[in-house]
């Protein structure tokens, strides 16, 4: 086992001790592909989806928000072109047990890059290099799979009845693109922007994360005039490297993977991945941003008879090309988390901690009392909890231990402060101290005394 592999084995264990992440359905055995945030994973996400919305949406004059449905109607799939092969994986099964595998996958574990190729040329691949199932056994032809999950709506049998798991955001808001205009008349360039449960039916879920069937995005569609789409696009690419430079994530883990033209997805003509150097894993995909062209909307208009063009001030009109900067949020938290797991020494120990922004903390900080057994002391730091839960509401109250523990267990959380009210808070030994705290900083250790009075501004700056 290398360093790296180690420290991602660290931060998965790090997730289930202190309530990140726990195995989805877990008292049952779980269900593979499935992950349930805890509480602080809940504050976590919350927090980079606030920040993405501040950014993105709140802090822009040309964006607007929605909330599509997660059931839409089964026709939406057929137009956008889900229904067919453009939204299938290459599925291969054990000879022996019929368990089920990636095809592409099983090539890559063995350094075979796949990606974009025919199933006629991954069976040739897989003869040519006697690929097995991690079983050892043979597998079948590759044949194709379909992600999307089916179900039926209401009591209607067959087709008439079928609808399908939204397996993108994207597409809801495509369907409202005349709604949005319609309502908000909107100048060009505009977009909009939804933050939204999705769902593919992974042939084989692994790695955490990275590959799960119930998975939440931060998408945006940008409409822009053919002609200007170049411009945006590249306005749109510093404002995605802007968000992961305020996600805290160094430029050093980020690299831009231009997708070549055989690998792009059916309605993209420009495609750029964000990479993020993941411990253990290397380089994998942290967002997309592509370019749609006018491909939906067309597709929607044709299929529903409704029209989709922004008409001008001047009556002219015109079927908008499409921009899609698009956020997995799993993969976005494991990036955060990676970026922040940290390891050094304080007072001749190991010590672990997660170095995230203050914005990003589960918690902003924590108040103690000295001893819990001290009604005084309780006392007072309730009135310090209760004014600073008042001001920023991720606040922990921790009297858990000794105050060495809880200093551990907010660092490792990733807690930026941890405030201790003591006797010297209530005067008791210098008056010149009385209404101050202990404020401990999680990077350095190191520990000053602050007026309850200046807690807030010192807080916000820090």
């Amino acid at each position: 086992m290398n360093d790296k592999e180690s420290k991602m084995e660290k931060i998965v264990s790090l997730c289930k001790r202190r309530g990140f992440v726990f195995q989805g359905s877990e008292i049952y055995g779980g269900l593979k592909g499935t992950w349930d945030l805890g509480p602080l994973g809940v504050a976590l996400n919350n927090n980079i989806k606030s920040e993405w919305w501040k950014m993105f949406v709140d802090g822009r004059e040309d964006m607007y928000g929605l909330d599509a449905s997660i059931l839409m109607n089964a026709k939406v799939w057929e137009a956008s072109g889900h229904t067919g092969a453009g939204f299938c994986d290459p599925l291969v099964e054990d000879v022996e047990t019929g368990e089920r595998f990636r095809a592409d996958h099983l090539l890559k574990d063995s350094g075979i890059e796949a990606e974009g190729l025919s199933l006629e040329e991954i069976d040739n691949l897989i003869i040519e290099n006697d690929i097995k199932s991690p079983k050892g056994n043979g597998v079948s032809k590759a044949r194709e799979f379909n992600m999307m999950f089916e179900s039926t709506i209401g009591a209607t049998a067959g087709p008439e009845g079928r609808v399908y798991l939204r397996p993108e955001t994207a597409q809801g808001i495509f369907v409202n693109f005349k709604n949005v205009v319609d309502t908000m008349a909107p100048k060009m360039p505009f977009g909009i922007a939804q933050i939204g449960k999705a769902f593919r039916n992974e042939i084989a879920p692994r790695e955490f994360l990275f590959r799960v069937r119930e998975f939440e995005q931060m998408e945006i569609e940008y409409f822009v005039k053919e002609e200007d789409w170049e411009e945006y696009f590249e306005k749109l690419r510093q404002d995605i490297q802007q968000w992961h430079s305020h996600l805290g994530l160094s430029e050093e883990n980020i690299r831009e993977y231009e997708v070549p033209e055989n690998d792009l997805a059916h309605y993209s003509k420009r495609t750029i991945d964000f990479e993020y150097n993941y411990p253990g894993k290397g380089f994998d995909e942290l967002a997309g941003f592509a370019y749609r062209t006018d491909h939906d909307l067309k597709n929607h208009m044709e299929a529903s008879g409704t029209s989709m063009e922004y008409i001008e001030p001047d009556g002219s009109r015109f079927v908008p090309h499409v921009l899609e900067p698009s956020f997995g949020i799993g993969r976005t938290l494991t990036a955060v988390l990676c970026e922040a797991y940290t390891e050094d020494e304080m007072n001749g120990e190991v010590r672990t901690f997660l170095k995230l922004p203050s914005h990003l903390a589960p918690y902003r900080v924590a108040v103690s009392p000295l001893l819990k057994n001290k009604p005084q002391l309780v006392e007072k730091a309730r009135e310090v909890f209760t004014m600073l839960k008042a001001e920023f509401g991720n606040v922990a109250w921790d009297d858990n231990g000794n105050v060495g523990k809880r200093y551990r267990r907010q660092d490792e959380i990733g807690t930026p402060h941890c405030i201790v009210i003591d006797f010297e808070t209530l005067g008791e030994e210098d008056p010149e101290y009385k209404d101050t705290v202990t404020v401990r900083n999680r990077d350095t250790g190191e520990q000053e005394r602050v007026k309850i009075e200046d807690l807030v501004n010192y807080l916000l700056q820090g």
